[in-house]
């Protein structure tokens, strides 16, 4: 038995961060946003008793750390189904430690695989039940679209969908860990909160150009990412309607309106980073192909 699916990457139209809670989890107020970027996982049946992954990109663990491994790990636990042998390949096109969810969605698309393969009939609610115990944003990426995360990222609240747009995703070299950057929060002073029920308003009419003019993420406030300073000035300098980085970065992405404008940014950012990507807002978070 096999199933495959792609995943797609996600971007944050605004991270806010409200305070830290008493686990030393943070409690978050996110607007995230499914984009046409994907990497493809499939998921097959062996007789080996294992879980067994390889990936396209050398670089990334394919142990017990993989975020892959664990969300096969957790959805047999959770459904009491004996592991009988899987093997999941991943063809990796997210960029990793981006900001971008590539290793959620990797997880959500296991999740999904295998719920396919064994017939669990897990219910979307019970599959981010499952995502959830693996990484905060996998239950996102199972749902996809345009949503409101809040909490740790868990609790969904779906949007009309954004606009079509372009989006111009520019992903340093340098990545950034995530622990750190939270920790940067928990010391930092004279923090700024942004316009939550502002970008909140704007997201429910389906507004894309009052929702651009809230971009905002509060780790740019934290943390030091080098490139985005010039990313965001080619981005703005060819039009954007807005420049921001995604997640804890390093990743800067500008909204477009207009195509040709998007790629004529992108092809001035490679001159400044190595990977650049054009993409565009999609409705799903996965997408079936066996």
């Amino acid at each position: 038995m096999k199933a495959e699916y792609k995943a797609a990457a996600k971007i944050n139209l605004m991270l806010d961060i409200l305070r830290t809670l008493d686990n030393g989890y943070h409690s978050l107020f996110m607007i995230m946003q499914s984009v046409g970027l994907y990497d493809t996982v499939s998921v097959e049946t062996t007789d080996d008793r294992k879980i067994t992954i390889t990936c396209s990109e050398a670089a990334l663990p394919c142990d017990k750390t993989n975020i892959a491994y664990k969300a096969a790990q957790a959805f047999f636990d959770y459904t009491k189904i004996k592991n009988t042998g899987i093997k999941i390949h991943i063809e990796k096109n997210i960029p990793f430690a981006a900001g971008m969810a590539g290793g959620s969605a990797d997880g959500a698309a296991v999740i999904a695989a295998l719920n396919d393969i064994f017939s669990a009939g897990l219910t979307l609610k019970e599959l981010c039940a499952v995502g959830v115990k693996v990484g905060a944003d996998v239950p996102f990426c199972l749902t996809g679209g345009t949503c409101v995360a809040q909490n740790i990222g868990e609790i969904l609240s779906p949007l009309p969908d954004l606009t079509d747009c372009r989006i111009v995703l520019a992903k340093p070299d340098r990545g950034v860990s995530t622990k750190e950057a939270y920790s940067a929060f928990d010391t930092a002073q004279n923090i700024r909160h942004l316009d939550t029920c502002g970008m909140l308003y704007a997201a429910s009419q389906g507004d894309l150009y009052e929702m651009c003019r809230r971009c905002k993420n509060i780790f740019e406030q934290l943390i030091e990412v080098p490139e985005r300073v010039p990313i965001k000035s080619v981005l703005n300098r060819y039009g954007a309607l807005a420049a921001c980085m995604s997640g804890s970065g390093p990743t800067v992405y500008g909204i477009f309106d207009d195509e040709s404008k998007a790629e004529c940014a992108a092809e001035s950012l490679k001159s400044i980073v190595k990977q650049v990507y054009v993409t565009r807002p999609v409705k799903s978070g996965l997408e079936k192909i066996v």
